[in-house]
């Protein structure tokens, strides 16, 4: 990921209206898996830290991140709270032996080149009755210059987000779009991005505060539909899955 991403996420993930809402998403989802208590919780790709402390309040956290500054961030954000390791996937996963309630890959596995490979690997190290909570960018037609500022390989579509996760032995207990409110407004914003290209996408900065509160509100106000039914589209797509 590029450095200047990592800096601009530190800075941002914890008032960005994305990064909030999607937290806010995201505990709703893993409140209704009924994980056992004190789950073993691993994130993959970290980041610079910004979902371990909502992520403790499911048990204990341990994470992976290749990028050392994005490490360093996390330590000094959490004050040393987590237990954070050097690695990257499919080939250097540093738990040997270990494995977890819930692995969690937050907007990850579009950056990897080999995404089979790696959740064939992280499979591994799902205890029994484990699951895997997975969120991807969705859609190749929303391909802008945010994704090639974070060095994405890749969006989603739901059906070859289905296939990866059945080629990589896993089984699929839901599968969703979300962000789906949304979707026409990206879908401007990334038509916009195509006429007057730049170097980022415009989404990318925080907006001003009275919008900023808006776009948070009508993002994490999915977190009480999705836990009655799945979305048909959206601009991301989550999906939970254990091993077979």
């Amino acid at each position: 990921m590029n450095p200047e991403a990592f800096v601009e996420m530190a800075a941002t993930e914890s008032t960005h209206w994305w990064f909030c809402a999607r937290r806010k998403i995201l505990d709703r989802i893993i409140g209704t898996m009924k994980l056992p208590h004190e789950a073993r919780v691993l994130e993959v790709g970290s980041g610079t830290g910004g979902n371990l402390l909502m992520l403790s309040h499911h048990g204990q956290v341990s994470a992976v991140e290749m990028d050392e500054y994005a490490r360093r961030i996390s330590s000094e954000k959490t004050h040393g709270r987590f237990d954070i390791r050097a690695g990257n996937c499919p080939d250097n996963i540093p738990f040997p032996g270990e494995q977890f309630d819930l692995i969690c890959m937050f907007d990850v596995l579009e950056h990897i080149e080999e995404d089979v490979n790696t959740l064939v690997a992280l499979r591994k190290h799902l205890a029994l009755n484990g699951r895997m909570l997975i969120t991807v960018p969705a859609y190749p037609w929303l391909w802008s210059a945010h994704d090639v500022f974070l060095h994405h390989k890749r969006r989603y579509t739901a059906r070859n987000l289905h296939g990866i996760l059945k080629q990589s032995g896993l089984r699929i207990d839901r599968l969703t779009y979300f962000n789906t409110l949304l979707l026409p407004l990206a879908a401007l914003s990334r038509l916009k991005d195509r006429i007057t290209p730049g170097k980022k996408s415009s989404g990318t900065e925080i907006p001003p505060s009275f919008i900023n509160a808006i776009l948070k509100a009508i993002f994490a106000s999915e977190r009480h539909m999705l836990s009655s039914f799945d979305f048909p589209a959206g601009v991301s797509l989550l999906g939970i899955a254990r091993a077979e």
